[in-house]
């Protein structure tokens, strides 16, 4: 009997190790599956692309960096164009035209695997950093009467002394003013989901949604109003590419390797 009962106590042991060994090699299998993606981001207040690179740190989490570029609108922002002239279109009562660029850092954690959900993977994220508003003046084409058949046309700013959009032309060449641009610091917060589809192992096909959170030092003064903001809260969504890096597999993160079928 006793010989019986350590037999049972050793193949009971022998099973539970088979079966921890079998969950390791799950885990090791995507423990060094690391991602570089780029991603096209549509926001309620403007348009914005960046990179990102995540380092898993264990099984269902990463570490995320992130670099982003885009564009800050503000909501009285209304395209015009003078019926009198042949000029180009133009944002009545813009001074500025912004742009933000952010850098931050940030984790990635896995809700559910492609094998739970049919196919799709789900995981939120969240990250912070430092971000610049950088914005510079917008020239306008704007119409001065010399007499009942004559006109001059001086590129300016755009100033309160100018009425209506009839008194201008169109917009002045986007170069116009880039001497004057002007920075201004601030940090954000950005949190979202992500929604992993792609039926190839290597590369990666997600749509996002969430929500970003700016905040400058100052107002940035985009429009000729009072209700210029430093404190930007938008929406958005966006859709993202990349590829899958194994650091210990170089041969499989070559591009012709990364979008061949396996057979």
């Amino acid at each position: 009997m006793k010989k019986l009962l350590i037999l049972a106590v050793t193949f009971n042991l022998w099973a539970l190790s088979l079966y921890g060994q079998g969950d390791l090699n799950e885990q090791q299998k995507v423990f060094f599956r690391n991602e570089k993606s780029f991603g096209i981001q549509l926001n309620t207040d403007g348009i914005g692309f960046n990179f990102r690179t995540a380092k898993r740190t264990d099984y269902l989490n990463k570490n995320i960096i992130e670099y982003e570029i885009g564009t800050l609108k503000h909501p009285k922002e209304y395209k015009l164009s003078n019926p009198y002239t042949q000029g180009t279109s133009f944002i009545f009562g813009k001074l500025n035209f912004p742009l933000y660029i952010r850098a931050s850092i940030g984790r990635q954690h896995e809700l559910y695997k492609k094998a739970d959900l049919g196919g799709v993977a789900i995981r939120y994220f969240y990250s912070g950093g430092p971000a610049l508003a950088v914005y510079k003046p917008i020239y306008y084409k704007v119409i001065y009467p010399v007499s009942l058949t004559e006109y001059l046309i001086r590129e300016e700013k755009f100033n309160t002394s100018i009425a209506v959009p009839q008194e201008i032309w169109g917009r002045a060449a986007f170069t116009k003013g880039i001497s004057e641009t002007k920075v201004m610091p601030g940090i954000y917060a950005k949190t979202g989901f992500n929604f992993e589809y792609s039926k190839e192992d290597k590369v990666i096909h997600a749509i996002e949604i969430g929500a970003t959170l700016s905040a400058y030092l100052k107002e940035i003064p985009i429009m000729a109003s009072p209700d210029n903001k430093s404190i930007f809260f938008s929406l958005f969504v966006s859709y993202r590419f990349g590829i899958v890096v194994n650091p210990l597999d170089p041969e499989s993160n070559k591009v012709f390797n990364i979008f061949r079928r396996k057979k």
